[in-house]
């Protein structure tokens, strides 16, 4: 009886020590960008003088409130958008555009405006043909004041409903990054 007892206790004593020296090394996932800033340069179809609209928070989620610069666009006006993503904590500072277009099938940018007659379209696709955000056009129609909120997901579900026309409802993931600009159109 002593003898079943003590391989019982040695097979659960090794049982313990097997589990016990697993590694457990975690999987590291893709980390959240670090970004700093973000310029949206949208640049009038016939050639004009581009409008940027800027974000610059460069102690993070330090103390200190980020600069943000919103900007007055044309009336019935088509322009051509490009974002620029940078984290300026580095030197040189890191952009973090050409990872988000390395990594375009895990990102997506959604746009949206309180701007009755401001318009946004797709001009770039992932490897999957769906929409990235990079790269955008930009209509204007009628003058007003509102915002446009400029948003970036990481990891969003691109096939669910409304998601390839920038509708954000069903498009879950995480927010990288979220600006809301004050706009003029005139």
């Amino acid at each position: 009886m002593n003898k079943l007892i003590l391989s019982l206790s040695i097979l659960a004593l090794s049982m313990l020590l097997f589990t016990g020296c697993k590694k457990d090394d975690p999987v590291i996932p893709n980390e959240e960008e670090v970004i700093t800033t973000l310029n949206y340069t949208l640049t009038p179809s016939d050639g004009g003088t581009p409008v940027v609209f800027t974000f610059q928070d460069l102690d993070g989620d330090g103390g200190n409130p980020p600069i943000i610069t919103g900007g007055t666009l044309a009336m019935n006006t088509t322009y051509i958008g490009f974002l620029e993503l940078l984290n300026e904590l580095e030197t040189p500072p890191g952009n973090i555009t050409e990872e988000v277009e390395e990594e375009a099938d895990e990102h997506q940018f959604f746009f949206q405006t309180s701007l009755s007659g401001v318009n946004f379209s797709y001009d770039d696709m992932d490897a999957n043909g769906n929409p990235i955000g990079l790269l955008t056009t930009v209509t204007t129609e009628g003058p007003g004041n509102g915002t446009i909120t400029v948003i970036l997901r990481h990891e969003p579900d691109k096939f669910a409903l409304g998601v390839s026309n920038g509708d954000i409802t069903n498009a879950g993931g995480e927010t990288d990054i979220e600006v809301v600009f004050n706009v003029e159109v005139k």
